[in-house]
């Protein structure tokens, strides 16, 4: 019998290894079905994962002697406590799936477990969230380095990352107009409504290839944060462009739909450059100038022509902490140290393409972070370290909550519903 809860808790084992969830799920033997459901449990789990590891625990007299049981019943709990499934279903699923992840006398431990649960849930909640792991569900390194970065805004920071991301487009100008899009989803019962300049948030998330347009490469998918990223850098028509972290061409696609460029999409990562290649011929760029190329964006000998550009967009990798809601393993594979260790990639990559830039051009500095060490605190000592670079004011929009060029994650009901982006435009003197 498949089992979907069991699959769960080996794809969350799997993470709190030390695997990202992308990779354990790619694991799954997908012929057995259920991956939809396994993910959903999976994603679920680890959002919540520091509130249902705490309960589990208060729950159990000692850890259970099964490994996997350790995940089991935080996944049993997730259904319990955040979605409409029947109680009694999932305390049946989970007892069937004790007996697979475990030996068959633990089908009475996991019952007992979550029956108590059910009849104590109030009580249990409200012991367990004295603790700050428990009530937020993050690291207590991660709690406490928002709490000094933002003193304002550290548990709305915090409270949007554990809640569900929306699924956002950003309309192909190339190829229609927003107005239009709408229209089609309006004509197929999609709800959905405009946000930002060209974008569209899908009321209720649904795999894209089957929504109207997907195949005619009416839009691509991007959050919201993210669409901002191109205007900033404000391209004009036949200048060299350098997308220097290119993958998946998110922002290589957009710079090409706002202004003629001739760009270079770079990444590092060659089985990545594969998905720009498909977003560039689903939205219609193939035949426009821009070449994709394999390069480590430190090491410009290796591709650069030693013509410089009027842009440069430096989205540059980071410990990816304010797009939690997207990937939420991520609160639980990082380390405090890994803060550290982007930065000193970042200040390598800083450094090492300013060069490239020509005077009076712009490189817009880009993270999906919200940890100060990664942004303002990068520029800073950038700018302190180059006297020829001057910060440019950006202006982001009104409904987008924002302290400067920091974006933060919005919660579901906002009008500018966005991930957490941190953005810095720099001219060259």
């Amino acid at each position: 019998m498949h089992n979907e809860q069991a699959d769960a808790s080996r794809v969350v084992a799997r993470v709190l290894e030390g695997s990202t969830l992308t990779a354990a799920l790619a694991g799954l033997d997908r012929s057995r079905g259920g991956h939809s459901l396994i993910q959903e449990l999976a994603y679920g789990t680890l959002r919540h994962w520091g509130t249902l590891d705490a309960l589990a625990r208060r729950l159990l007299s000692k850890p259970p002697t099964d490994p996997l049981l350790v995940t089991l019943i935080p996944v049993a709990l997730y259904q319990l406590e955040h979605t409409r499934a029947p109680h009694f279903a999932v305390v049946d699923r989970a007892v069937a799936a004790a007996a697979m992840v475990a030996r068959p006398a633990a089908k009475g431990l996991v019952n007992g477990v979550l029956r108590r649960f059910l009849r104590e849930r109030e009580a249990l909640l409200a012991a367990v969230r004295h603790d700050p792991v428990a009530r937020w569900s993050y690291p207590r390194w991660w709690i406490e380095r928002v709490k000094a970065d933002f003193p304002q805004h550290w548990q709305s920071i915090l409270a949007a990352g554990n809640e569900r991301p929306p699924l956002t487009l950003r309309v192909n100008q190339r190829r229609t107009d927003r107005q239009s899009l709408l229209a089609a989803f309006e004509a197929r019962g999609i709800a959905a409504r405009a946000v930002g300049e060209c974008g569209v948030v899908v009321e209720f998330p649904q795999p894209v290839q089957a929504l109207p347009g997907y195949g005619e490469g009416w839009f691509a998918v991007q959050d919201a944060g993210a669409q901002l990223a191109a205007s900033l850098l404000r391209p004009q028509d036949g200048q060299r462009v350098l997308d220097a972290c290119a993958a998946p061409g998110g922002k290589t696609t957009h710079l090409l739909e706002i202004a003629d460029v001739e760009v270079l999409a770079l990444d590092i990562d060659a089985p990545r450059l594969q998905r720009i290649e498909e977003n560039l011929q689903r939205l219609g760029h193939a035949d426009r100038a821009v070449r994709v190329r394999c390069g480590d964006a430190a090491e410009p000998g290796q591709w650069w022509d030693g013509v410089p550009f009027e842009r440069i967009l430096a989205d540059v990798p980071c410990t990816a902490s304010g797009i939690v809601r997207r990937h939420p393993d991520g609160k639980w594979v990082r380390r405090s140290s890994d803060v550290a260790s982007f930065g000193q990639t970042q200040r390598r990559l800083l450094d090492t393409l300013w060069p490239l830039l020509a005077r009076g051009g712009l490189l817009l500095y880009s993270t999906c972070s919200v940890f100060a060490a990664e942004n303002d605190a990068q520029i800073t000592a950038f700018l302190a370290r180059h006297a020829d670079a001057l910060r440019e004011s950006i202006n982001l929009p009104a409904n987008a909550p924002h302290l400067d060029g920091q974006l933060l994650p919005s919660s579901e009901t906002a009008v500018h519903n966005q991930d957490g982006f941190f953005y810095a435009l720099l001219r060259k003197a």
